[in-house]
């Protein structure tokens, strides 16, 4: 009992021993991403957090460079991509892009009716009379993108969509010019912000998601 007893001990002192070998993949590298988009950038429905998940490929290789590179503000992202190649970053986003995941559905809304129907109504026809173009005119018909570089605005959290439409508002969300969504945000007021955010958390992702061609 005591041989038996000291040489399980040893084979376990032994496997102590070896070195833990973590598989060097840009997945298993892409873990501090996790921390806030969620396992493999599915994120949640609900806070601040978006998915990236299935997004453009240009879509997310355009905004980890913004992000470096100053045009985003957030001081987490912009730690962490503080270092990285541009070839780097479209590896990152090209992972993420091919990754092909079914969403959650939708949470309850956050809004009444007559805040809906407006949301739904500057969606899909815009407010000609304000200069404001449909949603549905660069996002998709089905609003789930557009390839190479338009990303879709469904399976998103109210907040989120609420906190970037008032980055690009303020400017401390910019992009390449022509910006086209700084113009428009600006068109926006609060209630059309809170109405759009709401409608469009609100809507089950349609399968499949991908950004329409």
């Amino acid at each position: 009992m005591f041989v038996w007893l000291w040489l399980g001990f040893s084979s376990v002192a032994a496997a102590a021993d070896l070195p833990h070998r973590v598989p060097d993949t840009l997945a298993q590298r892409l873990q501090a991403c996790t921390v806030c988009h969620g396992a493999e950038g599915r994120a949640t429905p609900g806070g601040y957090f978006p998915r990236i998940a299935g997004k453009p490929l240009d879509y997310l290789y355009h905004q980890l460079l913004h992000f470096r590179d100053g045009r985003r503000n957030n001081a987490g992202m912009s730690y962490l991509l503080d270092h990285m190649g541009d070839a780097y970053l479209r590896d990152i986003a090209g992972h993420y892009a091919g990754l092909d995941l079914p969403y959650p559905p939708p949470l309850p809304p956050a809004a009444p009716p007559a805040v809906l129907k407006r949301g739904e109504q500057l969606v899909r026809q815009g407010d000609p009379a304000r200069g404001l173009p449909a949603c549905n005119d660069c996002h998709g018909a089905r609003m789930t993108g557009v390839a190479p570089a338009v990303p879709g605005l469904l399976g998103l959290p109210r907040d989120y969509l609420i906190g970037q439409l008032g980055a690009w508002q303020t400017g401390l969300r910019k992009a390449f010019e022509p910006d086209c969504m700084a113009r428009i945000a600006r068109l926006m007021a609060p209630e059309d912000v809170s109405a759009v955010a709401s409608w469009l958390a609100a809507q089950p992702v349609p399968v499949p998601a991908h950004p329409q061609a």
